[in-house]
Protein backbone atom coordinates (compact mmCIF):
# COMPACT_ATOMS: atom_id res chain seq x y z
CA UNK A 1 0.00 0.00 0.00
CA UNK A 2 2.95 2.73 0.69
CA UNK A 3 3.63 1.50 -3.67
CA UNK A 4 0.19 3.70 -4.35
CA UNK A 5 -0.19 7.22 -5.03
CA UNK A 6 -1.34 9.92 -1.65
CA UNK A 7 -4.29 10.69 -2.88
CA UNK A 8 -5.50 7.02 -2.97
CA UNK A 9 -3.98 5.82 0.29
CA UNK A 10 -6.07 8.71 1.60
CA UNK A 11 -9.20 7.79 -0.31
CA UNK A 12 -8.40 4.65 1.27
CA UNK A 13 -8.38 5.77 4.92
CA UNK A 14 -11.55 8.05 4.05
CA UNK A 15 -13.43 4.96 2.82
CA UNK A 16 -12.19 2.52 5.57
CA UNK A 17 -13.17 5.06 7.93
CA UNK A 18 -17.03 5.59 6.22
CA UNK A 19 -17.43 1.56 5.75
CA UNK A 20 -16.63 1.23 9.45
CA UNK A 21 -19.11 3.85 10.80
CA UNK A 22 -21.92 2.32 7.69
CA UNK A 23 -21.13 -1.12 9.41
CA UNK A 24 -21.37 0.20 13.17
CA UNK A 25 -24.74 1.88 12.30
CA UNK A 26 -26.68 -1.41 10.83
CA UNK A 27 -25.19 -3.99 13.22
CA UNK A 28 -24.88 -1.60 16.23
CA UNK A 29 -27.50 -4.09 18.05
CA UNK A 30 -24.45 -7.09 17.46
CA UNK A 31 -21.63 -4.73 17.85
CA UNK A 32 -22.41 -2.66 21.01
CA UNK A 33 -22.46 -5.59 23.05
CA UNK A 34 -19.56 -7.27 22.05
CA UNK A 35 -17.60 -4.14 22.51
CA UNK A 36 -18.88 -3.97 26.22
CA UNK A 37 -18.11 -7.20 27.00
CA UNK A 38 -14.89 -6.65 25.61
CA UNK A 39 -14.36 -3.63 27.78
CA UNK A 40 -15.27 -5.13 31.09
CA UNK A 41 -13.60 -8.77 30.73
CA UNK A 42 -10.41 -6.32 30.62
CA UNK A 43 -11.71 -5.14 34.13
CA UNK A 44 -12.37 -8.20 35.04
CA UNK A 45 -9.06 -9.65 34.13
CA UNK A 46 -7.13 -9.29 37.29
CA UNK A 47 -9.51 -10.99 39.42
CA UNK A 48 -9.68 -14.09 36.91
CA UNK A 49 -5.61 -14.28 36.96
CA UNK A 50 -5.58 -13.91 40.90
CA UNK A 51 -8.32 -16.94 41.19
CA UNK A 52 -6.31 -19.05 38.35
CA UNK A 53 -3.37 -18.22 40.57
CA UNK A 54 -4.79 -19.78 43.76
CA UNK A 55 -5.32 -22.88 41.37
CA UNK A 56 -9.10 -22.75 40.71
CA UNK A 57 -11.00 -24.25 37.75
CA UNK A 58 -10.51 -22.29 34.92
CA UNK A 59 -14.39 -22.39 34.42
CA UNK A 60 -15.32 -21.51 37.92
CA UNK A 61 -12.66 -18.34 37.86
CA UNK A 62 -14.64 -16.68 34.88
CA UNK A 63 -18.01 -17.13 36.51
CA UNK A 64 -17.14 -16.13 40.04
CA UNK A 65 -16.24 -12.26 38.75
CA UNK A 66 -19.05 -12.19 36.76
CA UNK A 67 -21.38 -12.53 39.61
CA UNK A 68 -19.46 -10.49 41.43
CA UNK A 69 -20.13 -8.09 39.09
CA UNK A 70 -23.68 -8.72 38.68
CA UNK A 71 -24.43 -8.35 41.92
CA UNK A 72 -22.56 -5.03 42.55
CA UNK A 73 -24.80 -3.64 39.93
CA UNK A 74 -27.83 -5.05 41.28
CA UNK A 75 -27.51 -3.21 44.10
CA UNK A 76 -27.04 -0.19 42.45
CA UNK A 77 -30.22 -0.40 40.65
CA UNK A 78 -31.90 -1.21 44.22
CA UNK A 79 -30.36 1.88 45.47
CA UNK A 80 -31.54 3.90 42.79
CA UNK A 81 -35.53 2.34 42.83
CA UNK A 82 -35.32 3.20 46.72
CA UNK A 83 -34.68 6.72 45.87
CA UNK A 84 -36.85 7.11 43.29
CA UNK A 85 -39.65 5.25 45.17
CA UNK A 86 -39.33 7.87 47.92
CA UNK A 87 -40.03 10.47 45.13
CA UNK A 88 -42.77 9.20 44.20
CA UNK A 89 -44.31 9.46 47.44
CA UNK A 90 -44.10 12.63 47.75
CA UNK A 91 -45.94 13.04 44.47
CA UNK A 92 -49.00 14.85 45.57
CA UNK A 93 -46.34 17.64 46.98
CA UNK A 94 -44.50 17.96 44.16
CA UNK A 95 -47.65 18.76 42.20
CA UNK A 96 -48.65 21.43 44.12
CA UNK A 97 -44.88 23.02 44.14
CA UNK A 98 -45.27 23.02 40.24
CA UNK A 99 -48.52 24.65 40.34
CA UNK A 100 -46.82 26.92 42.45
CA UNK A 101 -44.32 27.51 40.18
CA UNK A 102 -46.41 27.64 36.95
CA UNK A 103 -48.56 30.50 38.47
CA UNK A 104 -45.88 31.92 39.57
CA UNK A 105 -44.49 32.07 35.72
CA UNK A 106 -47.27 32.72 34.09
CA UNK A 107 -47.64 35.92 36.15
CA UNK A 108 -43.92 36.90 35.45
CA UNK A 109 -44.74 36.38 31.71
CA UNK A 110 -47.93 38.33 31.78
CA UNK A 111 -45.86 41.26 33.44
CA UNK A 112 -42.74 41.09 30.77
CA UNK A 113 -45.30 40.29 27.74
CA UNK A 114 -48.87 40.88 26.16
CA UNK A 115 -49.24 37.01 26.50
CA UNK A 116 -52.38 36.54 28.51
CA UNK A 117 -53.18 34.22 30.90
CA UNK A 118 -55.33 32.42 28.47
CA UNK A 119 -53.09 32.37 25.91
CA UNK A 120 -51.33 30.85 28.11
CA UNK A 121 -53.42 28.22 29.47
CA UNK A 122 -54.62 27.93 26.03
CA UNK A 123 -50.66 27.46 24.55
CA UNK A 124 -50.04 24.93 27.28
CA UNK A 125 -52.94 22.74 26.19
CA UNK A 126 -51.77 22.51 22.89
CA UNK A 127 -48.20 21.28 23.74
CA UNK A 128 -49.83 19.48 26.05
CA UNK A 129 -51.64 17.20 23.27
CA UNK A 130 -47.95 17.54 21.61
CA UNK A 131 -46.61 15.75 23.71
CA UNK A 132 -49.12 13.21 24.80
CA UNK A 133 -49.13 12.23 21.06
CA UNK A 134 -45.21 12.01 21.23
CA UNK A 135 -45.84 9.86 24.09
CA UNK A 136 -48.20 7.25 22.81
CA UNK A 137 -46.09 7.06 19.73
CA UNK A 138 -43.09 6.24 22.21
CA UNK A 139 -45.12 4.07 24.14
CA UNK A 140 -45.92 1.75 21.42
CA UNK A 141 -41.93 1.30 20.63
CA UNK A 142 -41.29 0.43 24.76
CA UNK A 143 -41.95 -3.21 24.18
CA UNK A 144 -39.40 -3.13 21.31
CA UNK A 145 -36.76 -1.21 23.26
CA UNK A 146 -37.31 -3.54 26.51
CA UNK A 147 -36.57 -6.42 24.21
CA UNK A 148 -33.60 -5.29 23.01
CA UNK A 149 -32.54 -4.03 26.21
CA UNK A 150 -33.10 -7.77 27.69
CA UNK A 151 -31.06 -9.34 24.96
CA UNK A 152 -28.36 -6.85 25.39
CA UNK A 153 -28.20 -7.79 29.16
CA UNK A 154 -28.88 -11.34 28.78
CA UNK A 155 -25.55 -11.35 26.25
CA UNK A 156 -23.18 -9.65 28.16
CA UNK A 157 -22.41 -12.25 30.40
CA UNK A 158 -22.17 -14.77 27.87
CA UNK A 159 -19.94 -12.65 25.53
CA UNK A 160 -17.97 -11.64 28.99
CA UNK A 161 -17.27 -15.51 29.77
CA UNK A 162 -16.42 -16.64 26.00
CA UNK A 163 -13.90 -13.71 25.74
CA UNK A 164 -12.09 -14.53 28.86
CA UNK A 165 -11.86 -18.31 28.67
CA UNK A 166 -10.74 -18.10 24.41
CA UNK A 167 -8.69 -15.06 25.58
CA UNK A 168 -5.43 -16.78 24.08
CA UNK A 169 -6.72 -17.81 21.02
CA UNK A 170 -8.04 -14.12 20.28
CA UNK A 171 -4.72 -12.95 21.47
CA UNK A 172 -2.98 -15.73 18.84
CA UNK A 173 -5.25 -13.95 16.51
CA UNK A 174 -3.87 -10.23 16.60
CA UNK A 175 -0.33 -11.04 16.67
CA UNK A 176 -0.41 -13.31 13.06
CA UNK A 177 -2.41 -10.50 11.87
CA UNK A 178 1.37 -8.98 11.72
CA UNK A 179 4.63 -9.16 10.78
CA UNK A 180 6.91 -10.95 13.15
CA UNK A 181 8.93 -7.91 13.32
CA UNK A 182 6.07 -5.84 14.29
CA UNK A 183 4.64 -8.19 17.49
CA UNK A 184 7.33 -6.04 19.87
CA UNK A 185 5.00 -2.61 18.84
CA UNK A 186 1.76 -5.39 18.91
CA UNK A 187 2.88 -6.61 22.31
CA UNK A 188 3.37 -2.87 24.07
CA UNK A 189 0.11 -1.99 22.27
CA UNK A 190 -1.69 -4.71 23.77
CA UNK A 191 -0.48 -4.19 27.49
CA UNK A 192 -1.20 -0.59 27.75
CA UNK A 193 -4.65 -0.98 26.41
CA UNK A 194 -5.23 -3.45 28.90
CA UNK A 195 -4.16 -0.40 31.37
CA UNK A 196 -5.51 2.36 29.49
CA UNK A 197 -9.73 0.49 29.50
CA UNK A 198 -8.64 -0.88 33.22
CA UNK A 199 -7.67 2.42 34.38
CA UNK A 200 -10.52 4.30 33.08
CA UNK A 201 -13.30 1.99 33.74
CA UNK A 202 -12.22 1.20 37.06
CA UNK A 203 -11.81 4.82 37.61
CA UNK A 204 -15.45 5.40 36.30
CA UNK A 205 -16.95 3.05 39.27
CA UNK A 206 -14.72 4.92 41.61
CA UNK A 207 -16.05 7.94 40.49
CA UNK A 208 -19.84 6.89 40.38
CA UNK A 209 -19.39 6.65 44.04
CA UNK A 210 -17.19 8.94 45.35
CA UNK A 211 -19.80 11.63 43.62
CA UNK A 212 -22.98 10.05 45.16
CA UNK A 213 -21.44 9.94 48.46
CA UNK A 214 -20.03 13.61 48.26
CA UNK A 215 -22.47 15.34 46.37
CA UNK A 216 -25.51 13.81 48.08
CA UNK A 217 -23.98 13.84 51.35
CA UNK A 218 -23.41 17.74 50.85
CA UNK A 219 -27.14 18.65 49.85
CA UNK A 220 -28.39 16.10 52.86
CA UNK A 221 -26.29 18.15 55.35
CA UNK A 222 -27.50 21.32 53.73
CA UNK A 223 -31.00 20.52 53.86
CA UNK A 224 -31.89 19.66 50.59
CA UNK A 225 -34.32 17.24 49.35
CA UNK A 226 -34.01 13.84 47.46
CA UNK A 227 -29.83 14.54 47.87
CA UNK A 228 -29.10 11.34 47.22
CA UNK A 229 -31.27 10.74 44.57
CA UNK A 230 -29.66 14.06 42.90
CA UNK A 231 -26.30 13.08 43.87
CA UNK A 232 -26.78 9.07 42.03
CA UNK A 233 -28.01 10.83 38.60
CA UNK A 234 -25.77 13.56 38.46
CA UNK A 235 -23.14 10.84 39.39
CA UNK A 236 -23.79 8.28 36.00
CA UNK A 237 -24.71 11.34 34.18
CA UNK A 238 -21.39 12.65 34.79
CA UNK A 239 -19.76 9.32 32.99
CA UNK A 240 -20.72 10.71 29.03
CA UNK A 241 -17.74 13.07 28.32
CA UNK A 242 -19.27 16.99 28.80
CA UNK A 243 -22.96 16.23 27.54
CA UNK A 244 -23.90 13.74 30.78
CA UNK A 245 -23.12 16.93 33.43
CA UNK A 246 -25.14 19.46 31.77
CA UNK A 247 -28.26 17.30 31.67
CA UNK A 248 -27.32 16.13 35.42
CA UNK A 249 -27.47 19.70 36.27
CA UNK A 250 -30.68 20.55 34.67
CA UNK A 251 -32.11 17.47 36.19
CA UNK A 252 -31.01 18.26 39.28
CA UNK A 253 -32.50 21.83 38.76
CA UNK A 254 -35.95 20.32 38.06
CA UNK A 255 -36.15 18.06 41.31
CA UNK A 256 -34.89 20.59 42.91
CA UNK A 257 -38.05 22.81 42.08
CA UNK A 258 -40.61 20.47 41.95
CA UNK A 259 -39.62 20.03 46.18
CA UNK A 260 -39.16 23.09 47.22
CA UNK A 261 -41.28 26.57 46.69
CA UNK A 262 -38.42 28.69 46.99
CA UNK A 263 -35.02 29.87 45.07
CA UNK A 264 -32.32 29.66 47.50
CA UNK A 265 -32.26 25.46 47.28
CA UNK A 266 -31.86 25.35 43.51
CA UNK A 267 -28.77 27.84 43.74
CA UNK A 268 -27.69 26.06 46.58
CA UNK A 269 -27.59 23.03 44.29
CA UNK A 270 -26.15 24.59 41.04
CA UNK A 271 -22.80 25.93 43.35
CA UNK A 272 -22.69 22.48 45.09
CA UNK A 273 -22.64 20.65 41.62
CA UNK A 274 -20.05 23.12 40.23
CA UNK A 275 -17.96 23.08 43.83
CA UNK A 276 -18.03 18.73 43.34
CA UNK A 277 -17.30 18.97 39.55
CA UNK A 278 -13.88 21.09 39.69
CA UNK A 279 -12.92 19.17 42.13
CA UNK A 280 -13.57 16.03 40.51
CA UNK A 281 -12.19 17.47 37.24
CA UNK A 282 -9.06 18.64 38.49
CA UNK A 283 -7.80 16.84 41.39
CA UNK A 284 -9.44 13.33 42.27
CA UNK A 285 -10.24 12.06 38.46
CA UNK A 286 -6.89 12.90 36.88
CA UNK A 287 -5.21 10.74 40.03
CA UNK A 288 -7.62 7.86 39.71
CA UNK A 289 -7.63 7.53 35.94
CA UNK A 290 -4.15 8.36 35.48
CA UNK A 291 -4.10 7.01 31.57
CA UNK A 292 -1.28 8.31 29.55
CA UNK A 293 -3.33 8.50 26.35
CA UNK A 294 -5.08 12.20 26.27
CA UNK A 295 -7.78 13.03 23.68
CA UNK A 296 -8.28 16.49 22.65
CA UNK A 297 -11.43 18.35 23.86
CA UNK A 298 -13.33 19.06 20.22
CA UNK A 299 -12.74 14.96 19.36
CA UNK A 300 -14.27 13.83 22.77
CA UNK A 301 -17.00 15.66 22.15
CA UNK A 302 -17.79 14.02 18.22
CA UNK A 303 -17.06 11.54 19.70
CA UNK A 304 -19.58 11.05 22.00
CA UNK A 305 -22.18 12.87 19.65
CA UNK A 306 -21.49 10.15 16.82
CA UNK A 307 -21.67 7.42 19.89
CA UNK A 308 -24.72 8.41 20.56
CA UNK A 309 -26.20 8.31 17.30
CA UNK A 310 -24.42 4.98 16.00
CA UNK A 311 -26.16 3.41 19.55
CA UNK A 312 -28.07 5.55 22.43
CA UNK A 313 -26.38 5.81 25.87
CA UNK A 314 -24.32 2.87 25.62
CA UNK A 315 -22.34 4.62 22.87
CA UNK A 316 -21.65 7.63 24.49
CA UNK A 317 -20.02 5.83 27.54
CA UNK A 318 -18.06 3.62 25.36
CA UNK A 319 -16.82 6.26 22.78
CA UNK A 320 -14.01 7.62 25.01
CA UNK A 321 -12.29 4.04 25.49
CA UNK A 322 -13.14 3.27 22.32
CA UNK A 323 -11.08 6.48 20.97
CA UNK A 324 -8.01 5.89 23.32
CA UNK A 325 -7.77 2.57 22.34
CA UNK A 326 -7.73 4.00 18.65
CA UNK A 327 -5.02 6.84 19.63
CA UNK A 328 -3.07 3.79 20.87
CA UNK A 329 -2.78 1.28 18.09
CA UNK A 330 -2.45 5.02 15.35
CA UNK A 331 0.02 5.89 17.19
CA UNK A 332 2.36 2.65 16.69
CA UNK A 333 1.85 2.38 12.77
CA UNK A 334 3.28 4.36 10.15
CA UNK A 335 0.62 4.52 7.58
CA UNK A 336 -1.77 5.90 10.58
CA UNK A 337 0.09 8.06 12.99
CA UNK A 338 -1.10 11.52 11.52
CA UNK A 339 -4.96 9.63 12.99
CA UNK A 340 -3.21 9.30 16.76
CA UNK A 341 -1.92 13.02 15.96
CA UNK A 342 -4.96 14.09 15.29
CA UNK A 343 -7.41 12.94 17.92
CA UNK A 344 -4.93 13.62 20.75
CA UNK A 345 -3.94 16.64 22.67
CA UNK A 346 -0.42 17.29 22.36
CA UNK A 347 -0.45 20.79 20.66
CA UNK A 348 2.95 21.48 18.58
CA UNK A 349 5.38 24.07 20.45
CA UNK A 350 5.36 25.84 16.99
CA UNK A 351 3.38 26.28 13.74
CA UNK A 352 3.95 23.05 11.18
CA UNK A 353 3.33 26.74 8.75
CA UNK A 354 6.88 27.53 10.55
CA UNK A 355 8.68 24.82 11.81
CA UNK A 356 9.46 21.86 9.54
CA UNK A 357 9.99 19.43 12.46
CA UNK A 358 6.27 19.74 13.36
CA UNK A 359 5.26 18.42 9.86
CA UNK A 360 7.11 15.30 10.48
CA UNK A 361 5.49 11.92 11.64
CA UNK A 362 8.08 11.84 14.65
CA UNK A 363 7.46 8.22 16.50
CA UNK A 364 5.44 8.64 19.88
CA UNK A 365 7.43 8.04 22.93
CA UNK A 366 5.25 5.85 25.09
CA UNK A 367 5.24 3.24 28.17
CA UNK A 368 3.51 -0.12 28.33
CA UNK A 369 0.84 -0.18 30.57
CA UNK A 370 2.38 -2.88 32.76
CA UNK A 371 5.45 -4.14 33.36
CA UNK A 372 6.17 -6.26 29.78
CA UNK A 373 8.78 -8.48 31.24
CA UNK A 374 5.43 -9.97 33.03
CA UNK A 375 4.20 -13.21 31.07
CA UNK A 376 0.27 -13.21 31.36
CA UNK A 377 -2.20 -16.14 31.50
Amino acid sequence: MSNLPLTVRRSIELLGIVLLGYILVLGNDIIMPIIMAFFISIVLLPVYRYLRKIRMPEALAIILPILMLAIFLAGIIWFFSAQVGMLVKDFPQIKENVAIHLNALSEWISRISDFSTKEQIKFINDKSNDLLGMAGKAASSTAVTLSSIFVFVGLLPIYIYLMLFYKDLLLRFVFMWFREGDHPKVKEAVYETEAIIKNYLVGLLIQVTYMTILLGGILMLVGIKHALLIGVIFAVLNLIPYVGALIGNLIGVLLTLTSSTELWPVITVLLVIAGVQFLDNNILMPRIVGSKVKINALFAILGVIVGGSIAGVSGMFLSMPVIAVLKVIFDRTQMFKQWGVLLGDERPAKSPMLSRQQRQKEDVSTKPGVEKTKEKD
